[in-house]
């Protein structure tokens, strides 16, 4: 397999720039210090984050832009460029020159195209890609996850170079699969990059929330980011590493922000997980990008030892690559920005920007890829009389929507069709958390095909069976799928907010959020569910009040059922039934409804399963 790039592993709102950085007009550098010198070391950083699997192009009407082969053929070109001098355009004075690549977390997602890679087997296409690429250290985030810690074992197994995945505060021994790799020097805490005889370190961090939103199993999160990234400098620097990237995947910019003045040692950060768009006046870039974008490009923060770091991200999906110059001075100080050759570049196949796709990943991944995507999308399996509403906001991480109560629904009756077979009671009710729902848009009403229900619900989670459970229980379960949820909490809601079948509810932002500790232990008894109803009419809460009665089943997903999304079933016993949400999804449509998704049982809006007073 060929590579475009050769590992050397040893091993709020925008800031603005900071009143002591001055612009040295002509050079298009911004420069820390203005008597500090010349830089001794010009270092590109490319970098990107939260690929997620889409690989073949950016998305319906944007077919021109993005894409895995397109993204390699203009990664090939920057590092060219970074090492020899940009074409048309001025060179900053002095120094040797040398680059980096790294992507910053989120390299592969659950949906149609990853699950051609789970069909075909390792070495995953998202694996082959980004091996041609040719990256030099990459973050581990929380979609990588999302299969179990297996899956992620056979995506970096498959890497041909091997490309070391980096992150400080993620324990790996209680999983054989991934502690082999740890083992062989595949997964590490930190790698230094050796680059025109320069040392550079680099460090990797993974959001401490990885328990609640992803399915790790037995690996360990230390929540002391800040501790486990400085233990890693401390020991970088001690080894005479004084060049220092971190690249971590906390889920936004934000959260690098909050971490700079807490650290010490770091030159460079590179966040992952929030697809902020960084730009500057003039930079070209994907339509319907214009006016998205978070602040300029750098950031700037101001680190626990007062040096200026910058702070760099991309939108994601092989949008963008992200170009990042930096001068060091010989003590590994970064006192310059090269301001004109920095920014986001776009991935495009249009003038004035156009590159060919690199005829390695069009071959290897771009067409096999695109051919199993084509082959679910020729499978018709039902037509739908009403568009179906799968946004997340306003959509299924706030309200109740037509779409929501489909896969609801088709839960519940999965598991009301297994349930005898696996010595399981029928469910009462079901739910699927908004998060699980992937599609982002309204599928026009029309014809319903298999690709539809992967867009739908990719994650490959398994219906799931929760008998006994309480009353009181279940309302603190509602209680969670409303606490982030509306003004006041987090704008657009959270992937908990629930979709239901079974029974419906009322709920108001104006109560108290509940609030749970580590454990999903209700430390803050949330207040904002106020009446809960059966199908049957059989009344759970009235005002606000649990109504005495027998125990519940739920039929849910097995990322719930283990305690995703800080659902708080605390352990309770559970059984899966071996068809995958998407599945059920599948078979519902097809079995139950005869294939006709109608307007009468799923009407836009929704039929009032969940309300929303004041």
């Amino acid at each position: 397999m060929n590579r475009s790039g050769q590992h050397r592993s040893v091993g709020r709102r925008a800031l603005v720039l900071l009143p002591t950085i001055l612009v040295l007009l002509g050079s298009g550098i911004v420069t820390a210090e203005a008597d500090s010198g010349k830089p001794q070391f010009w270092l590109t950083v490319l970098h990107n984050n939260d690929g997620e699997s889409q690989l073949i192009d950016a998305g319906t009407g944007l077919e021109d832009f993005g894409g895995a082969a397109r993204f390699a053929t203009l990664v090939r070109d920057l590092k060219f460029e970074a090492r020899h001098g940009p074409r048309n355009r001025n060179i900053p004075p002095g120094g040797k020159r040398g680059v980096i690549m790294v992507s910053s977390g989120d390299n592969f997602l659950a949906g149609p195209e990853f699950n051609a890679s789970l069909e075909k087997g390792v070495p995953f296409y998202d694996t082959i890609a980004m091996d041609l690429i040719g990256y030099d250290a990459a973050a581990i985030g929380n979609h990588e996850f999302d299969f179990g810690p297996d899956v992620l074992a056979g995506f970096i197994d498959g890497f041909v170079g091997p490309l070391p995945f980096v992150s400080a505060n993620l324990d790996f021994s209680l999983e054989p699969n991934l502690q082999q790799l740890v083992d062989a020097g595949r997964i590490v805490r930190s790698v230094v990059v050796v680059e025109r005889g320069e040392r550079i370190g680099v460090v990797g961090a993974t959001t401490p929330a990885l328990p609640f939103i992803s399915s790790p199993r037995n690996v360990i999160v230390d929540p002391d980011v800040v501790g486990t990234i400085q233990t890693e400098i401390d020991e970088l620097e001690m080894m005479g590493v004084d060049k220092i990237i971190l690249i971590s995947h906390l889920q936004d910019i934000d959260g690098d922000l909050a971490l700079a003045p807490l650290l010490t040692g770091v030159d460079i950060m590179v966040a992952g997980g929030g697809d902020e768009l960084l730009a500057n006046p003039g930079d070209l870039l994907v339509p319907g990008d214009e006016g998205d974008e978070f602040g300029s490009y750098p950031l700037i923060a101001i680190g626990g030892d007062g040096a200026e770091i910058p702070v760099v991200t991309t939108n994601g999906n092989y949008k963008y690559v992200g170009r990042l110059v930096v001068g060091f001075d010989q003590e590994g100080r970064v006192i310059s920005l090269d301001m004109d050759n920095s920014g986001p570049v776009r991935v495009s196949g249009v003038a004035p920007d156009a590159v060919p796709p690199d005829p390695d990943v069009e071959a290897q991944v771009v067409a096999p890829v695109a051919d199993a995507v084509a082959a679910l999308a020729a499978k018709i399996i039902g037509i739908s009389e009403v568009d179906l509403d799968g946004r997340r906001s306003p959509g299924v991480r706030t309200e109740e929507t037509n779409e929501g109560n489909l896969i609801g629904d088709s839960l519940r009756w999965q598991a009301e069709q297994l349930a005898a077979s696996f010595g399981v009671p029928s469910p009462d009710v079901a739910l699927q958390n908004g998060g699980g729902i992937r599609n982002d848009s309204i599928i026009p009403a029309g014809e319903i095909s298999e690709l539809d229900t992967f867009s739908m619900v990719p994650f490959a989670n398994f219906v799931t069976v929760l008998p006994d459970i309480p009353r009181s229980q279940f309302k603190e379960i509602l209680e969670n799928a409303v606490s982030r949820t509306q003004a006041g909490d987090i704008p657009g809601g959270t992937g908990r907010f629930a979709q239901i079948s079974g029974f419906t509810y009322e709920w108001s932002a104006s109560g108290t959020a509940q609030e749970l500790d580590a454990n999903a232990n209700v430390i803050v008894p949330g207040t904002r569910v106020t009446e809960v109803t059966l199908d049957d009419g059989t009344m759970i809460v009235t005002a606000g009040a649990l109504v005495p009665g027998p125990d519940l089943t739920i039929a849910t997903i097995d990322f719930l059922a283990r305690g995703g999304d800080q659902y708080p079933y605390r352990g309770a016993p559970f059984t899966t039934l071996g068809v995958t949400d998407q599945q059920a999804l599948a078979n519902y449509i097809t079995d139950e409804l005869g294939g006709l998704i109608s307007a009468a049982q799923y009407p836009e809006g929704g039929e009032g399963r969940i309300i929303e007073s004041p």
